[in-house]
């Protein structure tokens, strides 16, 4: 028999699978033309945009922001983790290496989180976790496959994706670890430190190669860049963190980050139904048990606790 799923469970879930959604359809800015710019140029105003949206929400009473006398420390090893060392070490590691071989490291961030939540959180994941969490990667694995196996053969590009890795594990483990700080607070500073962070540094670029008035008026004189630009920080970066980030307080991290694998073959969906992609015999089967892992993951057997399976 099933165990009965709460309410919380149930709304952690809703709130990971959305997120993976949101988290998956990225790709249409990629379709917009958005990677015609520096890639430090769209992370500037992919988490400026970010955060203006964050605060005018909570200006708005969307959701409440309350750190007066609050330790942010933890919030900010959050956003060092999540988004600063992640998009930073995953822009150049996909530089120097091939997609095939970025997705298969990336792919592999739940069994990462799986291996660092039993001594980190005391969260032991069960067998079936690990076997549903593997399905899941191979799925993500042979969908990777259809555009063909290449290696680069450069041994930065995988230690950097091998740091964008760790580093999105890690924030898992940090954002389960935040108990104390709501998901609107954890996403506020991510944003925040984002947008200061990858300012900064498009700043540098554009200074040197005198090109700040372009940088400055880049998303008001490129539509398409706004476009997909405006996804990106408001559907990927606050809508879908701020999901994500209440899916693994309600969830743990075990069972958050088995949702991850479903950005590929939303991708994948996204292709056929808006661009008239065909799927393939590995897409589908990719797909299958991406769909299949998820599920093994997160149903447990009757009187199993939540995430502390030893």
């Amino acid at each position: 028999m099933k165990k009965p799923v709460d309410k919380a469970t149930a709304i952690g879930t809703l709130c990971a699978l959305v997120a993976s959604i949101l988290f998956g359809f990225s790709f249409l800015a990629v379709k917009l033309g958005i990677n015609e710019v520096s890639a430090l140029s769209l992370l500037s105003w992919r988490f400026i945009f970010a955060f203006i949206a964050m605060t005018v929400c909570a200006a708005l009473g969307l959701f409440k922001i309350d750190l007066k006398g609050k330790d942010i420390r933890p919030l900010l090893s959050i956003a060092i983790f999540q988004p600063v060392i992640y998009f930073t070490a995953e822009t150049l590691g996909i530089a120097r290496t091939t997609v095939a071989e970025s997705s298969a490291i990336i792919a592999c961030i739940p069994l990462l989180t799986l291996v660092l939540s039993g001594p980190m959180l005391r969260e032991w994941p069960m067998r079936r976790q690990w076997i549903s969490i593997a399905g899941s990667v191979l799925g993500v694995l042979l969908i990777g496959l259809q555009r063909g196996l290449t290696l680069s053969l450069s041994v930065s590009g995988y230690a950097l994706l091998c740091a964008a890795m760790v580093s999105d594990a890690v924030f898992v483990i940090l954002s389960r670890r935040a108990q104390g700080y709501t998901s609107a607070e954890k996403t506020y500073v991510m944003a925040a430190l984002g947008a200061l962070v990858f300012t900064l540094a498009a700043f540098s670029e554009h200074l040197e190669a005198g090109t700040l008035r372009q940088f400055a008026l880049l998303p008001f004189t490129n539509t398409r860049f706004l476009l997909g630009c405006l996804y990106l920080s408001i559907g990927s970066s606050v809508a879908a963190f701020l999901l994500f980030n209440q899916g693994i307080a309600a969830l743990g991290a075990a069972r958050a980050a088995s949702f991850a694998g479903l950005g590929t073959p939303v991708a994948v969906l996204g292709g056929i139904l808006l661009f008239g992609e065909r799927l393939t015999l590995l897409q589908a089967i990719g797909t299958a048990l991406v769909v299949l892992g998820v599920y093994g993951a997160n149903i447990l057997p009757k009187g199993t606790k939540e995430d502390t399976h030893t």
